[in-house]
């Protein structure tokens, strides 16, 4: 009976011990605040504060208005701020109605980790690249404390403490990949100048941490080869497309990146001592939900669920809320879909708020982070 005991309770402890949901000895962190860094997939209205609200129907599902996010509704890191008990994070750029106590925002759609030497209008990718972004932040952790010390903004402004207790959120470097595409580089070229890109994100976690930064939170890229925009633009051949439809080239590249993303996160951990730094591979979870999509609830998996025309629903020339002028009366033609809750993909670049929710359910218990620990414990060094 003893030995039966003792089995069960053996059985018992290594079943535990696997679960990235169970850590023992660790105390949950309490984050005040966010400061969320990247590009579209994580921009909460910093873009559309500098160059213009995105139009409707974005924001049609949860903010039943745009609310500076391309998307229907929420992004993961809206789930993100949810999960750690805090409200959703205002744009750095956005003047009107922020409110900054626990956390900003410096993600802007279009940013890349490399500067690009093109304005918005000729390429589409935004002047707000990483360093940029970072330029950002240390103005703002310097001028917050100074604006603190006046009563009225200290219900507006994150406390000097805040800093070092925050969790630092990065999701870039799905658009430098694109934009070498887009200056019709091929796929060795693209992949010959990841090294630097990456180079210059260390350099910028680097800079982070020596403004205080210690709890760190990096997601890899997605499966770019999965999106109708890249699919449509960039003229697949067929037999370059895998069992789910999507681009095999361009996903390889983004396996590259973030091969190179891992190697630069254990330099970075050997290098900054003090630093919990958690590697995200969100790229796992996109695709497995965009090559399985009936599995997890959803019909629509490649196609864009707003847009107009074309194999994949999407027109560069006429995107999600887009209208054209026909006999003197502008004709909205980029409209919504019935459903976008059994929909991946939103406009055609980015994912709908059930995707992203989906997406956010399979990576915040630690299932697919190295190390294998939960978005509440991301403060802990392993």
């Amino acid at each position: 009976m003893e030995s039966h005991s003792f089995s069960i309770f053996v059985i018992l402890l290594i079943s535990a011990m696997s679960a990235p949901k169970l850590i023992f000895g660790l105390t949950p962190c309490e984050f005040p605040a966010i400061f969320n860094f990247g590009d579209s997939n994580s921009d909460t209205g910093g873009l559309s504060a500098a160059f213009g609200q995105a139009s409707p129907p974005a924001g049609e599902t949860y903010f039943h208005t745009p609310a500076g996010r391309y998307s229907d509704g929420r992004l993961v890191i809206d789930f993100i701020a949810e999960s750690v008990g805090l409200p959703y994070l205002s744009a750095y750029l956005d003047s009107v109605g922020s409110n900054f106590t626990h956390g900003a925002n410096f993600a802007t759609a279009g940013s890349t980790i490399r500067p690009q030497n093109t304005t918005l209008s000729q390429s589409g990718f935004s002047p707000f690249s990483l360093n940029v972004q970072y330029y950002q932040f240390h103005d703002f952790h310097q001028r917050s404390q100074v604006a603190r010390t006046r009563e009225v903004f200290q219900k507006l402004l994150p406390k000097a403490e805040d800093f070092s207790r925050a969790l630092y959120a990065l999701d870039i470097g799905q658009n430098d990949l694109t934009a070498g595409y887009f200056l019709n580089m091929s796929t060795d070229q693209v992949r010959a100048y990841i090294p630097d890109v990456l180079g210059q994100f260390s350099t910028i976690i680097k800079y982070i941490y020596d403004q205080g930064g210690r709890s760190f939170w990096i997601h890899n890229t997605g499966p770019v080869g999965c999106l109708p925009y890249i699919l449509d633009r960039l003229l697949v051949r067929a037999p370059e497309v895998d069992k789910a439809g999507c681009a095999t080239p361009y996903n390889e590249v983004a396996q590259y990146f973030n091969i190179k993303l891992k190697e630069t996160v254990v330099q970075l951990r050997n290098q900054l001592p003090l630093a919990a730094i958690t590697y995200v591979d969100v790229y796992s979870v996109k695709y497995s939900l965009i090559s399985q999509a009936t599995k997890h609830g959803f019909k629509h998996s490649l196609s864009a669920c707003c847009g107009h025309g074309g194999k994949y629903n999407y027109n560069r020339n006429v995107g999600c809320g887009g209208k054209v002028s026909m006999h003197g009366k502008q004709i909205l033609l980029g409209r919504s879909c019935n459903d976008p809750s059994v929909w991946i993909n939103w406009d055609g670049v980015h994912y709908t708020e059930a995707a992203n929710k989906w997406v956010f359910q399979q990576i915040v218990d630690g299932s697919f982070s190295d190390p294998p620990i939960p978005l509440k414990f991301a403060c802990h060094r392993r």
